[in-house]
């Protein structure tokens, strides 16, 4: 892999991941743009004790453009583009529209490939790979901002999601707190360490789902299964077999074989409703440890964290979509249509041949 650092005409960072090392990046943004302005800020909610970003200049960042207009394809011609360069394998650039931004954090845009019409799913192994190095070097970076304490990277993929570029693409959101989703697993981690003595409650999860019928797929040094209490239709978490809190963590077999796992969950994703449905509309999430200080978790260090992808969809059934309705937005309170059991039978039954 070859890194390359640049910046944007308005000073933002933009970075070529290249699978060949004599690759040549030098083009110059010819955009006439303005420093960006961004007015992110972090509050918090002294009832739930959450924290909620505003960012009132979000409401005017590029919704649904044509193809021929689309910001993350390489620039060419006049048509300039968020890539000054004519092509690329992977790039990494600071959101023009940031939720979090300066000391409330960083925002950044993961761009898989220059086709406009693929999508993580159509990429090859070693392309995705290189996505996966381009995740992990972004971690690396991003953990020693003073004002980041977790990065979450992760894919929006749909218009049923939300999303408004089509291009194929994900985010990295490195966050100054703790998430309240990390927050919450890092407490029940802790409370079982003192019941148990020590037991790690991941180690458990994980040796209990491999026990059980929701596995949905097997690698030597992964396993994708569909947990007990699946709160979404069709959704599937991936862990590595050795516990490692982050990105950086993974060794070179689990980096290796974990293009081949991945791709083929997502396909089979874009397989569940049928061959005639569209696809998929997903989100996939990885869930890392944060890099600040731990001590609100009485006994839990940052290895006792298990690095995992999180990945399902709101579609619940050909033509039906899970909405978030009184329950689950006003209590938090999932009710999920589709049995756990059933749905990972499914991902077993649409298996690539």
């Amino acid at each position: 892999m070859k890194k390359t650092s640049t910046r944007l005409a308005d000073g933002r960072e933009l970075i070529y991941y290249d699978l060949r090392d004599d690759s040549v990046r030098g083009a110059a943004d010819r955009r006439p743009l303005d420093r960006t302005v961004t007015t992110s800020e972090i509050r918090r909610d002294p009832l739930l004790g959450d924290s909620v970003a505003i960012a009132s200049h979000r409401q005017g960042r590029t919704y649904h453009p044509p193809a021929d207009e689309c910001p993350l394809c390489p620039s060419e011609g006049d048509r300039l583009s968020e890539i000054p360069d004519s092509s690329y394998d992977v790039v990494v650039f600071e959101n023009r529209f940031p939720s979090l931004a300066g000391d409330s954090g960083r925002c950044e845009v993961v761009c898989f490939t220059s086709d406009h019409n693929a999508s993580f799913a159509s990429l090859t192994e070693e392309q995705a790979g290189l996505v996966l190095e381009a995740w992990t070097d972004r971690t690396s970076e991003l953990s020693h901002l003073p004002s980041v304490e977790q990065v979450f990277c992760f894919e929006n993929r749909g218009a049923e999601i939300g999303v408004t570029l089509q291009h194929p693409h994900g985010q990295i959101y490195a966050y100054p707190f703790t998430t309240p989703r990390t927050a919450l697993m890092l407490r029940s981690v802790a409370s079982h360490k003192e019941m148990t003595g020590g037991e790690n409650l991941f180690d458990a999860v994980l040796e209990r789902e491999l026990a059980d019928e929701r596995v949905v797929l097997e690698g030597e040094h992964w396993v994708a299964f569909v947990p007990y209490a699946a709160h979404w239709p069709y959704e599937v978490h991936l862990y590595p077999k050795r516990r490692v809190p982050d990105l950086l963590g993974l060794d070179e077999e689990a980096r290796t074989e974990f293009p081949k796992v991945y791709l083929e969950l997502l396909r089979r994703f874009d397989r569940i409703f049928g061959e005639n449905e569209p696809p998929t509309p997903y989100i996939a999430a990885w869930h890392q440890a944060p890099f600040g200080a731990l001590e609100e978790f009485d006994g839990v260090v940052r290895e006792d964290f298990a690095l995992h992808l999180e990945l399902f969809t709101i579609r619940r059934t050909s033509g039906k979509l899970k909405f978030l309705a009184g329950s689950e937005s006003g209590m938090n309170v999932f009710i999920n249509d589709v049995p756990p059991e059933r749905a990972a039978e499914r991902l077993r039954e649409v298996a690539s041949s």
